[in-house]
């Protein structure tokens, strides 16, 4: 009998800042729960990427209990953990090592070149970076690498940190020898979801989000305050779909698209208000959200559980990083 062909792998997460939002459900999400029966898949809970912005006590001191609600987030959409592995980064410290080995294969001037350390900068009001900042996408290139990942399923606005990992691991293979595949970034569906007030994207720090989490009325209330046509003062007026926050998020959460149909042609028309459009889309999210506070209402109840998740998934992380570490060290010529 010949030997299976192993699967291609997948390495993707977050920092736990808080809530998971629909936002990151159609850039990344979705596609995590449709990959993980093709691939074998990692899923990091990013805590050490947090210290870039928020290196207090007070903020660290939380990170455990975002770090549990991140998992809950993951399983009420569909992660299973019995089919990936989902791991906190703080307990793989091989990570730390490969990052050091990483550092000196890129300039300071090619990492300022990423484009979202000028937006985090700007969004935290931060004057000047950290070195952690700077070397953001350095720990992301390892944390990616360490488990020879092939693909990278990401948010639009994180595509340029995988281009430093696949310039990394190109330039490592071509000094030191054949180590890391070239991992490519993969883009959901909506590549960004504008954020409720009209903003470029839904986002924690701007607070622009509906979350995974909110119950229904907490969703009914934001998509009330939700950034429509600024041009229309009256529900008679003509109004613009293209472009609309309000319809956007009709297109990618409202299964009912005649629906959806009749409400675009009837807001060009001016025989619609944003009222009937809005209370339309609250009971469409509210659908889409249902199953997945179900879900995540029952992992809930079960605390041992989500934490015997992250140190089961974290050790077997650990597992591939030494292997990696070990051939790195050896490839290197230092050991």
């Amino acid at each position: 009998m010949q030997n299976q062909k192993p699967k291609p792998r997948i390495l993707t997460g977050d920092r736990p800042t808080g809530p998971l939002h629909l936002g990151h459900y159609v850039g990344t999400l979705a596609n995590r729960v449709k990959l993980q029966d093709q691939y074998d898949c990692f899923f990091i809970i990013a805590d050490l990427h947090t210290l870039t912005t928020a290196a207090t006590k007070d903020k660290t001191s939380a990170i455990p209990d975002r770090v549990r609600g991140l998992v809950l987030d993951y399983l009420s959409i569909g992660i299973d953990p019995e089919k990936s592995v989902i791991y906190q980064q703080s307990r793989v410290p091989q990570v730390a090592y490969l990052a050091t080995i990483f550092s000196n294969l890129i300039s300071v001037p090619r990492a300022q070149r990423v484009p979202t350390l000028k937006e985090i900068m700007h969004d935290l009001h931060i004057q000047q970076p950290s070195l952690g900042l700077l070397n953001y996408p350095v720990l992301q290139a390892a944390d990616i690498l360490m488990v020879k990942a092939n693909l990278v399923p990401v948010g639009k606005d994180q595509e340029s940190h995988v281009e430093i990992s696949r310039e990394i691991a190109r330039d490592f293979n071509k000094i030191f020898g054949e180590v890391f595949p070239i991992p490519k970034a993969l883009i959901g569906d909506i590549p960004t979801l504008i954020g409720t007030d009209g903003q470029a994207k839904m986002s924690k720090s701007i607070g622009n989000c509906i979350y995974l989490s909110d119950d229904s009325d907490t969703v009914l209330q934001k998509v009330k305050t939700m950034y429509t046509d600024p041009n229309r003062i009256h529900p008679t007026d003509p109004g613009k779909v293209e472009g609309n926050p309000v319809f956007i998020y009709h297109d990618a959460f409202n299964d009912n698209k005649s629906e959806v149909a009749d409400l675009k042609d009837r807001y060009q028309k001016g025989t619609v208000g944003d009222v009937e459009v809005k209370q339309k889309l609250a009971v469409a999210i509210n659908k889409f959200l249902d199953p997945i506070r179900q879900t995540r209402q029952k992992f809930e109840s079960k605390p041992d559980l989500i934490d015997d998740i992250i140190t089961s998934g974290s050790q077997k992380a650990a597992s591939q990083a030494q292997k990696t570490l070990d051939e790195v060290l050896q490839t290197m010529g230092i050991r």
